[in-house]
């Protein structure tokens, strides 16, 4: 092992935070294996995303999204294909995997990555254009111990992020809806900035939802603002019920409301979305809800956007249909 691969090892020591250790564990291997495209990424639903690159070929950035089943990886953690591949060709699921048609594979190394509670998280992979010798092998017990300890790493963070969050809710009484009970939206915009910057880091999926209620203005002009004041009660309520423990919700202002759905993927956003207008229904309410999912490429304030226009469609829809 060279110097360069020992002082490689040993800034590994100060990192104590997932994404750090990432980007280490990737120019270390990187500086111990070769391969031009050293990986950490992370699963959601059909998406496969780049959260850390050492790219030295292959023109892949962070955020770069890939389909998950078209991926050498899909086939290794169902135990189809094996960790370590010298020549990818000669493993026949490789072989045909759709992103072998993508970029050009020669060698393949991916190892899985697990939350805490034992589900996929993502994977520490690898490839190179060029196939590798046999000896490519002795390596497995390296990537995959690093794997695990970055498993570990991550194990850590993701406890400390639950444990932030709950900190931060605590502290958000000054930053609550005085009727509603709801967030406020400055609480909301704090709550948007900080999942923004956990998204970039640990590559979670999340879902923004926007709701407007239809006939408020009406309710205050011919029934008294008391009535009003009860409906956004009724709305806050139904938000409240609908919605998971972990989400967020806030009262934006008159008669809108936001739902931020954390670790969300796109079939559970359209269950979520479903669930809220089924609730508000059965309340008796009718409301506009626009939907969006955050993409790596736009971040939470593209989402927001999307979702504040589908709301807008989706009230014009009910207008001219009901």
């Amino acid at each position: 092992m060279g110097n360069s691969s020992i002082n490689a090892i040993r800034e590994l020591i100060p990192f104590d935070n997932f994404e750090a250790a990432s980007r280490a564990v990737l120019a270390f291997l990187h500086q111990r294996l070769g391969f031009d495209l050293w990986m950490m990424t992370r699963t959601s639903g059909e998406d496969w995303i780049v959260l850390q690159a050492e790219d030295h070929g292959y023109d892949v950035s962070e955020g770069t999204i890939f389909r998950w089943t078209d991926s050498f990886c899909s086939q290794m953690v169902q135990g189809y294909g094996p960790r370590v591949a010298p020549n990818a060709q000669d493993i026949p699921v490789y072989a045909v995997a759709p992103i072998g048609q993508q970029v050009t594979i020669g060698a393949y190394i991916g190892v899985p990555i697990h939350t805490p509670s034992g589900d996929l998280f993502g994977t520490l992979c690898a490839i190179d254009p060029e196939p590798q010798t046999l000896a490519l092998h002795a390596e497995q017990p390296l990537v995959e111990l690093l794997a695990q300890l970055l498993g570990t790493i991550l194990a850590a963070d993701l406890t400390a992020l639950e444990q932030s969050r709950l900190l931060e809710r605590m502290r958000t009484d000054c930053m609550t809806d005085l009727l509603t009970g709801l967030w406020n939206r400055r609480a909301w915009e704090q709550a948007i900035e900080l999942e923004e910057a956990r998204a970039r880091r640990y590559g979670t999926p999340y879902c923004v939802l926007i709701a407007d209620l239809d006939g408020l203005k009406q309710i205050n002009d011919t029934q008294g603002h008391a009535q009003g004041d009860l409906l956004l009660k009724q709305a806050a309520r139904c938000l409240k019920t609908a919605v998971r423990q972990c989400d967020l919700v806030a009262r934006l202002g008159g008669d809108e409301f936001g739902v931020l759905a954390i670790n969300c993927v796109r079939e559970s956003s359209v269950d979520l979305l479903d669930h809220l207008r089924e609730t508000f229904a059965n309340a008796g309410i009718e409301v506009s809800i626009g939907m969006a999912m955050r993409e790596p490429s736009g971040g939470m304030l593209a989402a927001l956007r999307a979702a504040d226009l589908n709301m807008y469609r989706n009230k014009r829809y009910r207008k001219n249909n009901l």
